[in-house]
């Protein structure tokens, strides 16, 4: 992992391949490791960038809150430290809402978007009130319960759920806390969505338990340009349950 201070934080990334700049960016409540198996399959397409978001793996936790425009901000300063004018984002979940933060006020660096089992509606009022509670419930007992009952909603393979609970459990409260009041604080982006004229690659497990592939659907009759790619018998991790179906659709953003 290399690390480089941004923006009053130390940003841990890991860097491979050579191509066409591609960022991607994990999901809620795990770190960059996820894409291990797809990077394998991506590097000589792409030069890959994953960062840790802050208070997620090696990153450290910023001192406030950091909503997604920050955290947006912070991908942006760390392809500025790489000398990577443009490039394209693809995020996972809650990745998807930082990839989204980032074209609202990024848009003429995305060479192209990507959403892995992810949405472009906002909260609920009544979702959003949930984040907050669990966001202190976090701060209270750490991440246990956390992991216990995200493990079997992220994926139905046994295996995969012990290496979840795993990576889930080495992760920092305070990041967990932090992006669980960012997540609730996203804004609508159906907008933004239509107002691209970049590729949109989608890619959804039709048995996700977290976000409806309709999120996707929906996604992709707005788009000008976008490629919808759902896998029978995964959930809310295709890049570990399906990892070169993923990779070759995540393909369509080579330039």
């Amino acid at each position: 992992m290399q690390k480089l201070s941004l923006n009053g934080i130390e940003l841990a990334f890991e860097r491979r391949g050579r191509g066409t700049p591609l960022v991607l960016i994990h999901g809620y409540p795990l770190d960059h490791s996820i894409w291990q198996s797809v990077s394998l399959l991506l590097e000589n397409d792409f030069d890959l960038i994953m960062p840790d978001l802050p208070g997620f793996g090696e990153s450290s936790a910023p001192s406030t809150n950091s909503l997604l425009p920050g955290m947006a901000e912070d991908i942006a300063a760390l392809l500025d430290s790489l000398k990577i004018k443009k490039a394209a984002l693809v995020g996972h979940s809650m990745g998807g809402y930082v990839t989204l933060a980032f074209a609202r006020s990024f848009t003429g660096r995305l060479l192209g978007l990507g959403l892995v089992a992810s949405q472009a509606l906002a909260d609920s009022p009544e979702k959003k009130v949930g984040r907050y509670q669990e966001a202190e419930h976090v701060l209270l007992y750490g991440v246990g319960d956390v992991a216990a009952d995200m493990s079997t909603k992220l994926t139905d393979n046994p295996n995969l759920q012990a290496q979840l609970t795993e990576l889930m459990m080495r992760q920092n409260p305070l990041g967990l806390a932090s992006a669980l009041k960012a997540i609730a604080e996203r804004q609508d982006s159906m907008q933004i969505l239509q107002e691209l004229n970049i590729p949109v690659v989608l890619v959804h497990g039709l048995t996700d338990k977290l976000i409806s592939p309709e999120r996707a659907r929906a996604v992709r009759k707005v788009v000008k340009d976008g490629y919808l790619t759902e896998i029978e018998g995964v959930g809310h991790m295709p890049m570990m349950e399906a990892p070169k179906l993923t990779a070759e659709a995540l393909k369509t953003l080579k330039k």
